[in-house]
């Protein structure tokens, strides 16, 4: 009943939106708040779980482990994950396109590679009604790896690292499956995490070749451990990592920033406040911690080669690691047992972070894409002046603004469907600024950042 409750309050707020905006009730598409709620009850921790045993089952997932047996290692790890998406297609009547994208990494190439190599990915999609060609990607590596990152043979049970990623992204798929979106979705298995982000790397170079037009990729690598190395228990708390700004970023931009602003307002940073907003509203429960970092210290994951070919992308993962369960030979050592063993894995925790990544994928598939360009102005006047494109399937536009010093989006003003805008009595040195397209189902953009100044 809380849940049914919270769903009558958002979804008459939205009809008031609805209205603000113009827009006739009678012509909303069927897809309401009660649907967002809907596929975070959908998510299995059961299902979950039985995905990452069976991962676990393969002895050993590493990137340069055997490919030929039906038992063991990620040939036959691939195998099972490409036939479970097909399983999902199968029942969504062939909703998925379900294919291997891989490339050939030589002996040598770092120090983790001392074999040639095929880095297969298992990729899955779904396309969109209106949109086939703009894409959400989910992602869970494949791979696994022991204390030696060299050591291919070895049992490497990786349930948490990454089984749990792998097994959230199948049942994102099984869940989503039974929707249409206006804009396609990619299930992804990467591999080669563990060697140097080569199925990353891979899949980014494929996306430029086909002129896939990304929203952006939510990268899952370890969503499963509730218990920290330090003692901290938490089956709530977890991370969203994003980087500031772009790499491809030009020298005209980067001194555009100097001047003004939007140090911490990249592409990356906006996907991140994006996911943190729908937790916020859908699952308050939860506690999404924004870390203002590409990644953890020093250390990298599957979203960096996406950021690095000039896409948004975020890692999604538990808040408290443990490190004596990550890249360590199963073995009891002064008390401790090392290992990324199953019964480490909280399967609720991990259907949770799941559902996360659900409502995520389902709120931006189901929304416009944010304007190309909004441009700001104001400087030395008692008001802020907007302007932006036009978006396809857009129906409405909100401005958003926030205080200089906060993490997110904390005040908006929805401007109807227009292209541009005066908001008086605000002072434009004070705020960071930004527009979002809204769309007749209700569903929001992420947030643009203006990257043009009007004058």
């Amino acid at each position: 009943m809380k849940n049914q409750t919270i769903s009558f309050k958002v979804s008459f707020f939205t009809l008031l939106s609805l209205v603000f905006f113009g827009i006739s009730t009678s012509n909303v598409q069927a897809q309401t708040d009660q649907d967002i709620y809907s596929i975070i009850d959908q998510v299995s921790a059961t299902r979950i779980e039985q995905d990452i045993t069976s991962l676990v089952n393969f002895g050993t997932r590493h990137t340069l482990s055997d490919t030929l047996s039906n038992k063991t290692g990620i040939g036959a790890a691939r195998r099972w994950i490409k036939k479970s998406f097909e399983n999902i297609a199968a029942n969504c009547g062939d909703c998925l396109e379900v294919f291997y994208q891989g490339n050939l990494v030589k002996k040598g190439t770092n120090g983790r590679i001392v074999k040639d190599v095929n880095i297969v990915n298992v990729v899955a999609i779904q396309r969109g009604t209106k949109n086939p060609n703009k894409f959400i990607i989910m992602s869970g590596d494949i791979d696994s790896r022991v204390s030696d990152p060299t050591d291919y043979t070895s049992t490497s049970p990786g349930a948490n690292d990454n089984a749990s990623g792998m097994a959230g992204t199948l049942e994102a798929a099984r869940v989503l499956s039974k929707y249409r979106f206006e804009n396609s979705i990619i299930y992804v298995g990467l591999s080669g995490e563990e060697q140097g982000l080569f199925g990353g790397k891979g899949l980014a170079a494929y996306a430029k070749a086909q002129g896939w037009e990304i929203i952006g990729i939510l990268n899952n690598d370890m969503i499963g451990n509730i218990t920290g190395v330090d003692g901290t228990v938490s089956n709530t708390d977890f991370r969203i990592f994003s980087e500031p700004v772009p790499p491809t970023e030009t020298e005209r931009e980067r001194n555009a920033r100097r001047f003004y602003g939007g140090e911490v307002d990249g592409i990356s940073r906006q996907l991140a406040r994006h996911i943190h907003k729908q937790v916020k509203k859908y699952m308050p429960e939860m506690n999404p911690m924004l870390i203002y970092r590409l990644d953890r210290f020093g250390r990298g994951g599957h979203h960096r080669p996406f950021n690095d070919a000039g896409f948004a992308g975020v890692r999604i993962m538990e808040a408290h690691e443990n490190y004596t369960q990550q890249h360590q030979d199963i073995r009891e050592e002064g008390g401790i047992a090392y290992g990324d063993v199953l019964e480490h894995v909280n399967f609720e925790y991990a259907a949770k972070l799941t559902a996360v990544n659900a409502i995520s994928l389902a709120s931006l598939a189901w929304a416009p894409t944010p304007p190309e360009t909004v441009a700001l102005g104001g400087a030395v006047a008692p008001a802020a002046t907007f302007s932006w494109d036009a978006v396809p399937g857009a129906v409405g536009y909100k401005i958003y603004w926030r205080d200089t010093t906060s993490p997110t989006w904390d005040m908006s003003r929805n401007v109807g469907n227009v292209t541009s805008f005066t908001l008086k009595g605000m002072v434009v040195d004070n705020y960071f600024f930004g527009v979002s397209a809204v769309g007749a189902n209700g569903q929001e953009s992420v947030v643009k950042f203006p990257n043009k100044i009007q004058r």
